[in-house]
């Protein structure tokens, strides 16, 4: 059984800044990458950053220069720091991870139940 638990989300004006973390436990063998999403009241969710188990990442064009995501992959834990927060970042940022189990050799995917995320005017 493999858990994650978002931490971090908050309330925080425009301009501010807020860190994420989300820590995965459970028979984990190894993490094939690790990837945060959001999504705002009425709209689709979508992807904000990933990195692969090779330090390999991604971003939204809209997040670009601003969130940094990154891993430890020793603490199965994954972050993502956010600067100059707008208030079209609010959302319910969720974390996504790509893992083998103890018991399993084939990859399988585990989310996180969220953590709320309001950037004020």
């Amino acid at each position: 059984q493999v858990q994650l638990v978002e931490s971090g989300g908050g309330l925080v004006q425009a301009g501010g800044s807020l860190s994420l973390a989300c820590v995965a436990s459970g028979n984990i063998f190894s993490i094939t990458s690790m990837t945060w999403y959001r999504q705002a009241p009425g709209r689709q969710r979508e992807l904000v950053a990933t990195i692969s188990s090779s330090g390999n990442t991604n971003y939204a064009d809209s997040v670009k220069g601003r969130f940094t995501i990154s891993g430890d992959n020793a603490k199965n834990t994954v972050y993502l720091q956010m600067n100059s927060l707008k208030p079209e970042d609010t959302g319910d940022y969720s974390c996504n991870i790509i893992l083998k189990t103890t018991t399993s050799s084939v990859n399988r995917s585990y989310w996180g139940r969220g953590t709320q995320v309001t950037i004020s005017s």
